[in-house]
């Protein structure tokens, strides 16, 4: 019993030593805590475009309507619908043959004219002598030069009549006048067509290059002016299809717009674009990819590292003894989910991207290079 009693106390003194240790212990851990692990990213400066995707409509660079110069009935078509068709090229027959006829009527009474003015002339030189004997009369004379001269206007106007006899005949040949594309045929064979008719016999559009018509901020036009000198590139722009996909398209801006619309404060931004494969039809909704700003060489932060206090953006910087400090920052673009940096940061800092949430002044970090979800060396973006 006494045995017992014994080892019981020399037990309980131990757990009291033991206890006594752990409390001198907890208040050495509590006043070292370890460093907090975040990801930091060193900044680096990089060349940045930014860019804005406008809703556009395509236009063609010519378009022409096919209408009757003369009336008539049409008796063929003389192209395939869809087909490309060259400048010249003969697109409907209209009924020559009463044209034919005019022309055949004024080539005769032209020979009739011609056959007068032959009469009169002879008329005219057989009197000059008689006329200087004193054989005729001076009226006799006067009147036979008057009806030379009478008869010389009715060629010339005989030879107008038939020239435009002619060029009625060459108008029964519908030409297209450019080189372009040709729409379905609206009117067919058998048709009665005249130059007063509303509706064109077809029409042509020239679509080897195509016209994007973009509908742009008037302050925003300005800026994209300074950026094209007469020492720079014209400004390229990338045509997107309208579900945002690029189609491998560009253009330049030509800057066509010369009026703001009142009611929206947007100008008419017109982009010239090679379409030799004929991918852009006119009328068809597309998108351009239009530069606003050109950074060689910007400083971005990711979005997820800026913390907003009262308005005012921040972001927690590294120093050298491993130590968080708040820095406050003036922003810019948001671009591919970063922030370009306008003020507030240099490059060759660290950044806290991940761990935000347990810093606080001076707290002792240990730091892991932060890993985007996709990096390059040069950033093109888009403002949405």
């Amino acid at each position: 019993m006494v045995s017992k009693q014994r080892h019981l106390g020399i037990l309980l003194t131990g757990l009291a030593v033991l206890g006594l240790a752990g409390c001198d212990s907890a208040p050495e851990q509590a006043g070292t805590p370890p460093p907090l692990q975040v990801s930091v990213l060193t900044l680096k400066a990089r060349e940045l475009s930014v860019s804005e995707d406008l809703p556009a409509r395509v236009a063609a660079v010519r378009s022409a309507e096919i209408r009757a110069q003369i009336g008539g009935i049409v008796q063929r078509r003389l192209f395939e619908q869809g087909a490309e068709i060259e400048a010249g090229a003969v697109l409907f027959q209209i009924n020559r043959a009463p044209f034919k006829a005019e022309v055949e009527s004024a080539a005769a009474a032209l020979q009739r004219a011609e056959a007068a003015l032959a009469r009169a002339r002879v008329q005219a030189e057989r009197l000059t002598p008689l006329m200087e004997a004193e054989a005729v009369s001076r009226q006799m004379f006067d009147d036979a030069v008057a009806v030379r001269a009478q008869a010389a206007a009715d060629v010339a106007q005989a030879k107008a009549t038939l020239a435009r006899r002619k060029l009625d005949l060459a108008f029964a040949s519908v030409e297209a006048p450019i080189a372009g594309r040709i729409d379905q045929a609206l009117v067919s064979e058998g048709a009665l067509v005249s130059p007063t008719d509303a509706t064109p016999m077809a029409r042509i559009q020239q679509i080897d290059q195509v016209y994007v018509d973009v509908r742009q901020s008037a302050s925003v036009l300005e800026r994209l002016r300074q950026q094209v000198g007469s020492d720079k590139p014209a400004l390229t722009v990338d045509i997107l299809g309208s579900d945002s996909k690029p189609l491998g398209m560009r253009g330049r801006i030509l800057f066509s717009g010369i009026e703001v619309d009142t009611g929206t404060g947007d100008v008419l931004l017109r982009v010239l674009v090679d379409n030799p494969q004929r991918r852009l039809l006119p009328g068809l909704y597309v998108q351009a990819r239009i530069p606003r700003a050109h950074y060689p060489a910007a400083l971005s932060v990711p979005q997820q590292a800026v913390t907003r206090t009262a308005g005012q953006a921040s972001v927690w910087v590294v120093d050298a003894q491993s130590q968080v400090r708040a820095v406050p920052v003036e922003l810019g673009e948001l671009v591919e989910r970063r922030y370009r940096v306008v003020s507030g940061l240099s490059a060759g800092q660290q950044v806290v991207v991940e761990g935000i949430e347990r810093l606080r002044p001076e707290a002792r970090v240990a730091t892991r290079p932060w890993q985007p979800a996709a990096s390059g060396e040069q950033l093109s973006a888009v403002v949405n």
